[in-house]
């Protein structure tokens, strides 16, 4: 019995070892077949000098894609904005509006708008591309589709490219809210997002005549092609859509219409900036971290400066601090900066993020005095603050003011024009206002038959 407890244990450390060592075999078999394998085999098959080359555009595309999903949270930002500006009796309609921005902006963008967006050789001007292929074809994990400059694959182009495409018709959600008919929105948004936001942003972007100038234009991420058309289009909708019911009085005042949610406008405000990150981020195209430092600095900064002179320049003029000039400011200076994020200095950011969160508070009232009604000032944030953001870029950047000026014209009438053609036929088909009794019940109950607070819908209206 005693040479029996002697071998025991002997015999429990053989089959310990054994185990131990069947499991590293199997270990060792699975990762020949793992993806890990595979890496090594391609970077032993371009040569052990091409290895952190794979590696940064492994960490790029891994960028990318996540700033890919910061941008889809600002679309989240948008919504919240938009409802808490606005009175609850529209929340729904203003949520449903939302929801299918991203889904059918992300649907045409994969049918014609990446490729109208960036249509290889063409004239410059205009070409109408079809649905998205095998966007990997040139090498879904090489540098085939874009080298060092554009360091992702064709998939992580488009969906980075993809989510960029909506936010042009979240601008003009927001200035056309509580009035807007939604089966006329849907067909607006829809035909904006695919060929006119595609169209303008193929002129820069795309290699279009923009970008075919002496002295090209110069735009990072997009506060004129993105920000300015939506301000332009924006204006546009509102013009043809006329101002809220009360909101301006026989007697030439101005009656206020308050939103009637702050703590959700608030979170949409910072969502937003939030996002932005990935925005102007993930604009660098690339994990290259001397520039991806930058514009977050930049970015950050700019929007802090802009809060910081909305509040103090509000203050002054309303005799009041006001929580929406203040969160308006912060989007004023995102707006500001976004031209130049990578082509600026720190402190060039503050003065630019600032004078943008000057321009929106007075902006907002000028609209206002005029009997332009904007719920949200989406046309004062994106539309004069993306020129002001845009020029910037002339005077600090580097870039030439001639031609940024050239490129914020061309791109504003024609997003202006395109838009206003537009509203107007499918007000002529069809109609682009609410009756009047209906907006004064709320489109909640109108276009969709249910309430976003039923427990509290007489005291919330």
């Amino acid at each position: 019995m005693k040479k029996l407890l002697r071998i025991i244990p002997g015999c429990l450390l053989f089959a310990l070892v054994a185990s131990m060592a069947l499991d590293l075999s199997t270990a060792m078999a699975q990762e020949e077949e793992s993806p890990v394998a595979d890496y090594l085999e391609m970077v032993e098959s371009y040569g052990p000098e091409y290895a952190p080359a794979f590696d940064f555009f492994t960490v790029s595309m891994l960028w990318t894609v996540m700033a890919a999903a910061l941008v889809f949270i600002m679309h989240l930002g948008f919504a919240t904005l938009e409802a808490g500006l606005t009175q609850s009796k529209n929340t729904v309609n203003i949520l449903f509006k939302n929801v299918w921005i991203i889904s059918i902006g992300l649907l045409t963008y994969a049918l014609v708008g990446f490729n109208t967006h960036y249509p290889g050789d063409f004239n410059g001007w205009f070409s109408i591309g079809g649905p998205i292929g095998d966007l990997n074809a040139d090498g879904g994990s090489t540098w085939g589709y874009g080298g060092l400059g554009l360091a992702m694959t064709g998939f992580g182009d488009f969906i980075f490219q993809a989510m960029f495409a909506a936010t042009a018709a979240t601008i003009v959600s927001g200035a056309v809210a509580e009035r807007v008919k939604l089966s006329s929105f849907m067909i607006y948004s829809t035909i904006l997002v695919a060929f006119g936001y595609t169209i303008a942003g193929s002129w820069h972007w795309g290699g279009g005549w923009l970008n075919q100038m002496e002295n090209p234009f110069y735009d990072f991420a997009g506060s004129t092609v993105v920000h300015g058309f939506g301000g332009a289009a924006a204006l546009a909708a509102v013009l043809i859509l006329g101002p809220r019911k009360g909101k301006y009085t026989k007697d030439g005042k101005i009656k206020p219409i308050l939103g009637h949610s702050m703590p959700l406008a608030a979170v949409g405000v910072f969502l937003l900036f939030f996002g932005w990150f990935g925005f102007n981020g993930g604009s660098v195209l690339s994990a290259n971290p001397g520039p991806l430092g930058l514009v977050f600095t930049t970015t950050a900064l700019a929007a802090a400066a802009g809060g910081v002179a909305s509040i103090f320049i509000s203050w002054m003029v309303l005799k009041k601090p006001d929580l929406s000039m203040a969160l308006n400011g912060l989007l004023a200076g995102l707006v500001s900066i976004t031209a130049g994020a990578d082509s600026v200095s720190v402190w060039s950011s503050v003065i630019m993020g600032a004078i943008g969160g000057v321009i929106v508070v007075f902006s907002i009232l000028f609209f206002d005095k005029i009997k332009i009604d904007d719920p949200v000032g989406a046309i004062s944030v994106h539309g004069v603050c993306g020129i002001w953001g845009t020029l910037a870029v002339g005077i600090f950047g580097g870039a030439s003011f001639v031609s940024q000026l050239i490129g914020v014209v061309g791109v504003y009438v024609f997003a202006f024009v395109f838009s206003l053609v537009l509203f107007m036929v499918i007000k002529a088909i069809m109609g682009v206002r609410v009756a009047e009794e209906e907006e004064f019940e709320g489109l909640d109950v109108g276009e969709h038959g249910q309430e976003a607070y039923p427990d509290f819908s007489i005291s919330s209206r």
